[in-house]
């Protein structure tokens, strides 16, 4: 059964009209009985997180990663230093599941928090594993994370192509996560929340069933993030539903410029420089 929440917000930081219109979906998929996809739409912060374990505790693990990260909820403060110490909580929480390393749980995430530095709004991303953020322009569907995956390691060193990977036996192997792979790093990006854009948060269960050109014919239908997300997950059951699907989608609507609040920190001050070893896109 699908399941969808929406909500709207507009950030108290800002002063030049800036409204954040999220929705995320779920289903089990047509395959699994249980899912073990968690999400959090609670503004600033927007979450997605893929347990691992089965019987092993993976529903529990992802639902963990979502509990620590609510913390952040309803802040207009978050840096990465937070968000380092959501994950650190996290990863601990979830090790404390295992019964054994054969039995150890774990989880993917991926995250956006929105935050503003020196007047503009950006989004902080992190990720671990293979769930996914899109960025959707005027002009084309970008994938703004990088998958920590085995498939994805061999496209990087160019002994197969995306079009090998979606059907590599190996495809579902991971090589970081939360519990499941101990002291897995998160990757950081800093990007523009530019006015008229829409991110796209994902477990791979949708990547699994959809290629790129589907969820961006999807994205640019014209509908609501709500009716949005509803039909990403759908169109992934259809198509097999091999795994639990999870949907968050994220429209930027209004002004690039917002005020002169700075939620971050000026990087020229290493003292306050917040985003470790982030990817900035321009």
């Amino acid at each position: 059964m699908t399941q969808t929440t929406a909500v709207t917000w507009t950030p108290d930081i800002v002063s030049a009209g800036v409204t954040l219109v999220a929705s995320g979906s779920t289903h089990e998929g047509a395959v699994r009985s249980h899912n073990e996809d968690a999400w959090l739409v609670s503004p600033p912060v927007y979450v997605v997180a893929d347990g691992m374990g089965g019987h092993a505790a993976g529903d529990v693990a992802s639902r963990l990663v979502i509990e620590a990260f609510t913390e952040l909820a309803g802040r207009d403060d978050v840096t990465a230093p937070d968000i380092e110490r959501v994950l650190e909580s996290s990863r601990s929480a979830v090790a404390a599941l295992a019964t054994s390393p054969v039995t150890a749980p774990g989880s993917t995430v991926v995250a956006a928090v929105y935050v503003v530095e020196r007047g503009r709004g950006y989004w902080l991303l992190v990720n671990i594993g293979d769930s996914r953020a899109y960025l959707l322009t005027p002009e084309r569907l970008e994938q703004v994370s990088h998958d920590h995956s085995l498939v994805q390691e061999m496209i990087d060193a160019g002994e197969i192509d995306e079009r090998q990977a979606r059907v590599h036996p190996d495809r579902h192997v991971i090589t970081r996560a939360i519990g499941a792979v101990e002291d897995a790093a998160a990757d950081f990006t800093l990007m523009p929340a530019r006015g008229g854009t829409r991110l796209l948060l994902c477990s791979d269960g949708l990547t699994g069933e959809l290629d790129d050109a589907r969820i961006e014919r999807i994205l640019r239908g014209g509908a609501s993030a709500a009716v949005t997300s509803a039909r990403l997950v759908a169109a992934a059951v259809e198509a097999g539903g091999h795994d639990n699907v999870t949907a968050i989608v994220i429209d930027v609507i209004g002004s690039d410029v917002l005020s002169q609040a700075d939620t971050l920190g000026h990087r020229s001050d290493p003292e306050v420089d917040t985003v470790p070893q982030a990817r900035s896109h321009a």
